[in-house]
């Protein structure tokens, strides 16, 4: 059987899905590999593994009609060309232009994943907002019609959303928690000695929140609470919400906040933080950035939103802020701060709960049960 994973970031593919394409080629399935960008991937690095890789102009973000259609008639005339089995498409843009190719192109069996929702479904009132929501509505009605097809959730607001606008059968879906994390690659250690430390570690997105982190540090150093912030990533100026450098640039010269950039040994520095914290109104699945820092044992502070609170068990593993509000998140980290009993509990449950629910091995034998499921029509 023939498995094309599309995705928009080749990157993504090795941080989000390696394990599901992994375990699919050890099941037997020749795995082809569509993506849009390299992100911060290697080509040599993914052939390596034994998968067929193709580039497929899809890219993450933007919205350009031509240049779109342009990218759709290629990637089903890729379909055409491949003819694989089972089309799994992976976020926004794939799910789209993948569901609707691989209908055109009579493609066995689809699996469209729902990594959350993205940008267009974070409530802004823009009337070029509202516009492109209508657009993407109906594109979800066409790209997710095929005959046999599942739809992958990370967290029960966004299934209910999606059914609600295309009417699509519930017994068509699934709700995975998350992309896995592989616990042993998440030491649990002691909090270090000296200044607490809180960390963000996302795309510089003003939806992740970054802007509200930034408010909530200056303002526990105007309370005279002593902790050091430390912001990780990058901008995304593929998505219309991200900070510019320079605003990174007047953060840096202002001191409040250390900003890191990219790094690629986040759980080292979750390992040497006290409290994780992602304050997003992003359309969010279920951030890897925070059930990695429960596997870590590092209390969180996140916000009362799809994805966010699927994430922890607020009071237990966390807090929950509301969105968009700096005084609260500056609230909540406050008290994780001055109370190092709560905080180090709340780690502790938090690593529990990884364990229970957002093991790697588990999500991959999900993946490969939903696979198996639809194709079985095919294998007969």
């Amino acid at each position: 059987m023939k498995l094309l994973i599309l995705v928009n970031d080749l990157g993504f593919l090795i941080s989000h899905r390696l394990a599901v394409a992994i375990a699919a080629k050890n099941a037997g399935y020749h795995v082809h590999v569509a993506y849009g960008s390299l992100g911060n991937a290697s080509e040599s690095y993914i052939r390596s593994l034994g998968f067929e890789l193709y580039y497929s102009p899809i890219q993450r973000g933007g919205v350009n009609p031509l240049s779109d259609l342009h990218a759709f008639i290629l990637l089903w005339r890729l379909f055409c060309k491949i003819k694989p089995d089972l089309v799994h498409s992976v976020t926004i843009k794939p799910v789209l232009y993948g569901g609707i190719a691989a209908r055109l192109a009579r493609v066995p069996a689809v699996v469209s994943a729902m990594a959350g929702l993205g940008f267009v479904f974070v409530e802004h009132k823009s009337i070029r907002t509202f516009i492109l929501q209508g657009v993407v509505k109906r594109l979800f009605r066409w790209a997710l019609g095929h005959p046999r097809q599942t739809l992958i959730f990370q967290n029960t607001d966004d299934r209910d959303r999606v059914l609600g606008m295309t009417g699509v059968s519930f017994s068509r879906t699934q709700i995975i928690n998350g992309s896995g994390i592989e616990l042993a690659d998440c030491p649990v250690l002691p909090e270090p000695e000296g200044t607490p430390t809180v960390v963000m570690a996302s795309r510089l997105l003003r939806d992740k929140g970054v802007l509200e982190f930034i408010a909530a540090a200056s303002l526990l150093r105007k309370r005279g609470v002593i902790a050091r912030f430390l912001l990780v990533g990058d901008p995304d100026y593929a998505n219309p919400a991200s900070v510019t450098y320079h605003e990174l640039a007047e953060w840096k010269a202002e001191g409040i906040v250390e900003c890191l950039g990219h790094r690629q040994d986040v759980l080292s520095i979750y390992s040497q933080a006290h409290i994780v914290t992602l304050p997003s109104y992003y359309g969010e699945g279920l951030p890897k950035s925070l059930i990695e820092a429960a596997a870590c044992g590092r209390a969180i502070v996140t916000t009362d939103m799809p994805g966010c609170r699927d994430a922890i068990q607020s009071n237990l593993t966390g807090l929950l802020v509301q969105p968009r509000d700096p005084v609260s998140l500056a609230d909540a980290i406050q008290i994780l701060i001055r109370d190092a009993t709560l905080r180090k509990s709340m780690g502790k449950a938090g690593r529990a709960l990884a364990e229970r629910k957002f093991g790697i091995d588990q999500v991959v034998a999900t993946h490969l049960k939903i696979y198996r499921k639809l194709l079985e029509p095919c294998a007969s």
